[in-house]
């Protein structure tokens, strides 16, 4: 996925910017893998192979994205992911 392309996107939920952490790219500097997050609502949404998770909370299982989140811990900057569901926790774990 292109960054033009992610500039784009808004919170399907709350129509809120989205912030952007990028995991992995390809040579042309595609987003392949990433984390957009919303700091209306706390939801988070994993880039995977490209494509931006965007699915309604019902349609999401936190148990198959937990694996990938725990794989991208060293590329979060220290924060910490417990839900994507609104109310979601999203917490810095950097020690001053």
């Amino acid at each position: 996925m292109r960054i033009a392309t992610i500039n784009k996107l808004c919170c399907p939920f709350d129509k809120a910017d989205l912030s952007l952490q990028i995991i992995t790219q390809d040579i042309d500097k595609n987003i392949l893998e990433g984390l957009l997050t919303c700091s209306q609502c706390n939801r988070y949404f994993p880039i995977v192979k490209g494509i931006p998770i965007m699915s309604p909370d019902e349609f999401r299982e936190s148990k198959l994205e937990q694996p990938l989140i725990e794989s991208w811990q060293d590329h979060l900057q220290g924060k910490e992911l417990k839900n994507f569901r609104l109310g979601a926790t999203i917490t810095d774990n950097q020690e001053a």
